[in-house]
């Protein structure tokens, strides 16, 4: 399968984005197709013989426009950069537009007021209201007719029709009254007038209000610098960043952005990481430190080898996955989108019946009109539209400035029902960089036990192996044959003897003996994490190591528990281990001893009484991430665990789960709030127009402010911070 995302153009409403999802999920080929109203930006996913101009040309079949966003990170960069000019060229043009209809419509109002409360005729004869109301449409009605009319090429209807209908009907009635002599009779040159300008000013809002709810994915994208300098043969240049190749090495100096993702070759600085991890405070960095494109550097110069550039780099990944979020969709906008397509039809059937009503009925085709007219301007489902995608865009975009990455918007479904989280141990709710704190010799002496354990362990990447070969230094023999045995440890063959370290369940498999195991362990007197030595299947020592919690642990279990969920830690330590941290950071529930498997079937039985979160960082935790309902990974953990989970943390702070919890929370409030204040306008406006007690001025003015106040709702979650500092 292949994924295409591309860029919209031309949609003004629910109905508009319902038709191009409808249009491109009926490409042959295409499995699925979500479009976000709010991004103007579609996410299509295809067998890979499926061309992309096929969905191009059906897009524009549909009445619209679409252009494929491209992998190439520099030249994506310079069409969003073009695609956002042309928008705020676009947004003044409208500001003017509303400007000039302004001041058109005010004389219009001013004027018919003593005929619109029944004090009297007109102060402004019938040729001066042509005039003026005519400069309105000339100005602020072309946008609409281009839309409706390219909608309707393509076989639907949308916002766009409803207001050229509605502002049509009464501009037209009104102007052939002023050509019939009917000088006397009220016109409502004032209706389409306030309409045309209450709804561009609505769009007008609308558009800088959408700004400010993708302004985190926006400067996300503006992190990467375009330029270079790279250090060769010659000496340096300055390059474009496309041009670099892993290897290369780049010179950065103080106060530049890092260009690429690489490892600190010579320098030692303070980094700037908070628009990328959200870390509020500069990091300090050495040689042999990984540095992110995107981040500023400090006080000093830094030579760094290139590991990645583009779309490899952790910025570009993390970009990638703030918009595939953005671009999915809830189940519940899933319904509204289906509504919506039958929406602007049913609107012109209500809208129909209600003239006739009215002048059949009634006798009156005149309040018929009016009536019609009121109907078809309440009743444009922009705020339906809008009410889903640019909570979604300002949820998700808050969320990534903190540093936390939701993979998608079941994600965020899911996240928002969680009752239980469960802890990996080492790495997860402690530091992970445990130390070598006592050495028990059952043969030979402690430097040949730790010569023999640093040989085989200096495969791994665990941190307990880490920590041994650090103690062992670099005087020890290699080792073949090495093999990591899963929840266990490592084996291996140094010289011509079987070395395995690793837990009790390992040595008893070797052929250590339960007396011997359990006669070195009582002289064991550090609590910790202990790792068994066997030679030849002999018990020939034992290590204990000790890793210390993480500062906000402890804090973090008490504040999910305060908000009535319950906490459980689950490792594959030995229950000493285990009972130490948890004692340390207030978990009452653990399970100790555990494998990666025995770790999924903990997983899966808390399951069975609430929804479970996983939160990990090692190789080990992957199925477990991946078994939970939620898997939250710390970004200091392995590819493998980040790519199970659903939330990516970017930096190893557990604070930021509680605030996880808590965007997730918000995120799906506001669609709800957004959703039933959409719906009102509509459920109570329809009514009130259809029976002439709302006139089309204050329908125009409802329907404006409806979208107003959605995307204005929304745009309060971009204002969310996680609380963390």
């Amino acid at each position: 399968m292949t994924t295409h995302s591309l860029d919209i153009s031309g949609m003004t409403c629910a109905a508009c984005s319902a038709r191009v999802e409808k249009t491109l999920s009926r490409v042959p080929g295409v499995t699925r197709a979500n479009v976000n109203l709010a991004m103007e930006r579609a996410s299509v996913e295809t067998g890979t013989d499926v061309a992309v101009d096929a969905l191009i040309a059906a897009v524009s079949k549909a009445g619209y426009e679409a252009r494929l966003r491209r992998d190439d990170l520099a030249a994506q960069r310079l069409a969003d950069e073009r695609r956002d000019a042309e928008r705020r060229a676009d947004e003044r043009q409208t500001l003017l537009r509303l400007v000039v209809s302004a001041l058109l419509t005010v004389p219009l109002v001013i004027g018919m007021l003593p005929m619109m409360t029944g004090t009297g005729h007109a102060w402004i004869g019938p040729w001066t209201q042509t005039v003026l109301a005519t400069g309105v449409m000339a100005v602020a009605a072309p946008r609409f007719m281009r839309e409706a009319v390219a909608a309707l090429r393509g076989g639907s209807a949308n916002m766009a029709v409803l207001v050229v209908l509605g502002t049509g009907v009464a501009y037209v009635y009104s102007l052939v009254l002023v050509l019939l002599g009917e000088t006397h009779a009220h016109l409502h040159y004032e209706a389409a007038a306030v309409i045309l300008t209450l709804i561009t000013a609505g769009k007008y809002l609308e558009a800088r209000a959408k700004r400010s709810t993708s302004a985190a994915l926006t400067a996300l994208g503006r992190l990467a610098p375009r330029e270079a300098e790279r250090i060769g043969p010659s000496g340096a240049e300055i390059v474009a960043v496309e041009s670099l190749g892993a290897g290369d090495r780049v010179r950065v100096r103080p106060g530049a952005i890092i260009p690429c993702d690489g490892r600190i070759l010579a320098g030692q600085s303070s980094i700037d990481e908070a628009l990328v991890t959200g870390e509020s405070l500069p990091v300090d960095r050495k040689p042999g430190d990984v540095v992110i494109t995107g981040t500023v550097n400090g006080e000093a110069v830094l030579d760094i080898e290139v590991t990645a550039v583009g779309a490899d780099t952790r910025l570009a990944r993390m970009t990638r996955l703030v918009e595939d979020a953005q671009i999915g969709q809830a189940p519940i906008q899933k319904l509204v989108d289906r509504i919506s397509a039958i929406f602007v039809p049913t609107i012109l059937v209500i809208a129909a019946l209600t003239f006739l009503g009215w002048w059949l009925i009634g006798g009156d085709a005149v309040a018929g009109m009016v009536s019609a007219v009121a109907v078809l301007v309440i009743a444009c489902p922009c705020a339906l539209g809008l009410a889903t995608p640019t909570a979604l865009v300002a949820g998700t975009g808050a969320a990534a400035r903190a540093g936390i990455l939701i993979r998608d918007i079941e994600t965020l479904e899911r996240t928002d029902a969680i009752r239980t989280i469960a802890f990996d141990k080492t790495g997860t709710l402690t530091l992970g960089e445990p130390e070598l704190v006592e050495i028990a010799v059952a043969e030979g002496s402690e430097a040949e036990l730790l010569a023999l354990a640093a040989a085989v362990e200096a495969q791994s990447e665990h941190p307990l192996a880490r920590a041994l070969v650090r103690r062992a230094g670099a005087d020890f023999p290699p080792a073949i044959e090495t093999r990591a045995i899963a929840g266990r440890g490592l084996a291996g063959v140094v010289g011509n003897q079987r070395v395995a370290v690793g837990n009790a369940r390992l040595a008893a498999e070797e052929g250590a003996d339960r007396a011997s195991l359990d006669a070195l362990t009582s002289r064991l007197t550090v609590r910790g994490t202990t790792s068994f030595v066997t030679i030849d299947g002999r018990l020939a020592g034992a290590f204990v190591f000790a890793d210390r919690a993480r500062p906000e642990a402890a804090d973090v279990v008490g504040d999910l528990k305060a908000r009535g969920l319950s906490v459980v830690m689950l490792t594959g330590d030995n229950e000493a281990a285990a009972e130490a941290i948890a004692a340390e950071t207030g978990v009452t529930d653990y399970r100790a001893g555990l494998t990666p498997e025995d770790k999924v079937a903990a997983v899966r039985e808390l399951g069975t009484r609430s929804d479970v979160a996983f939160v990990g960082d090692g190789l080990n935790d992957g199925p477990a991430l991946a078994a939970a309902k939620l898997g939250i990974a710390l970004s200091s953990g392995t590819e493998v665990a980040r790519e199970a989970a659903g939330i990516t943390l970017m930096r190893p702070d557990l604070r930021l789960v509680p605030a996880a919890l808590d965007i997730a929370h918000r995120t799906k409030r506001t669609i709800r709030q957004n959703l039933v204040w959409a719906f009102v306008y509509n459920v109570i406006g329809i009514p009130l127009a259809a029976f002439g007690i709302l006139s089309p001025v204050f329908a125009g003015a409802a329907m404006a402010l409806s979208s107003v106040s959605v995307v204005t709702n929304s745009a309060r979650l971009a204002r969310w911070r996680a609380g963390v500092k």
